[in-house]
């Protein structure tokens, strides 16, 4: 007797290194790259792995194809997957442990967004720290039109960016914006031109891997920790990593390019 082959899983999460970025793609073009649970579980760990690598100095989040950034989650399997208090709670742990990992990442986080980036994907574009967006990009979080909760700290990174009343009328209506709203109201960073999005991507890493890691890697912590919850920061650790960084190689680098009139080669050091 033969058996037929267990269907392929659908959807993926993959990463990728080109030089000093790491690649962190949503990969599920058929379903306009809506994310699955299996693929929610695998987030945390493609980032910590680019987070691990010492060549990565930025992390990108994009999804797979030239026409969609993540259109959420696959509602296909909520009949499953949420399909009643205890699974809802499984589901969301495995979303809100994705949005820590790009929240938490100690490496500096860019959501390349085009095309549409709704629901779940954009809590993942807002647990960032930066989203460059197209032009025609369209944005929404429709979870009150499915009747699901979204995870409080997501909620949190959306009042963040936008303010209690801008982040209420998105979840209240559930409708969509567009790229020029978005920019406006601080959901997004940039917007570039159509088929500009490459260019604006890789100019904004470049820039970024230029500078010294262990200062973006201090200097992050310390926005977050002014900009977030003071009764969860470790003021210490905050403090630690900007004392690190008069102990580094590459604070010498630094003072050496300049004495030089150099560009610095800073190693993370």
């Amino acid at each position: 007797m033969t058996s037929s082959p267990s269907p392929a899983p659908r959807g993926s999460v993959r990463t990728e290194i080109d030089g000093p970025l790491g690649w962190l793609v949503i990969d599920n073009p058929a379903r306009r790259n809506a994310i699955t649970l299996a693929m929610w579980r695998e987030i945390p760990l493609a980032v910590a792995r680019l987070a691990g690598d010492e060549a990565v100095r930025v992390i990108v989040l994009r999804g797979a194809g030239e026409r969609t950034f993540i259109a959420g989650a696959d509602i296909s399997e909520f009949e499953t997957t949420r399909k009643d208090a205890v699974s809802a709670r499984t589901y969301e742990a495995a979303n809100a442990a994705a949005f820590d990992a790009l929240r938490d990442c100690a490496k500096p986080t860019i959501a390349m967004i085009r095309g549409f980036c709704l629901g779940g994907g954009l809590g993942l574009a807002m647990a960032c720290d930066m989203r460059i967006a197209e032009e025609g990009s369209v944005f929404g979080i429709p979870a009150a039109r499915l009747g699901v909760g979204y995870p409080p700290d997501a909620v949190r990174d959306a009042v963040k960016l936008v303010g209690p009343s801008r982040a209420k009328e998105l979840f209240f209506t559930a409708r969509q914006i567009g790229a020029a709203e978005a920019l406006k109201i601080g959901l997004i960073d940039r917007i570039a031109p159509a088929d500009g999005l490459d260019v604006e991507i890789g100019s904004l890493v470049a820039a970024i891997s230029e500078n010294a890691p262990l200062t973006i890697q201090a200097a992050k912590a310390a926005i977050d920790a002014v900009s977030g919850d003071p009764d969860r920061t470790d003021w210490a650790h905050v403090r630690n990593l900007a004392e690190a960084c008069f102990d580094s190689a590459d604070f010498a680098e630094g003072r050496r390019a300049f004495l030089e009139k150099r560009v610095p080669r800073f190693s993370g050091r």
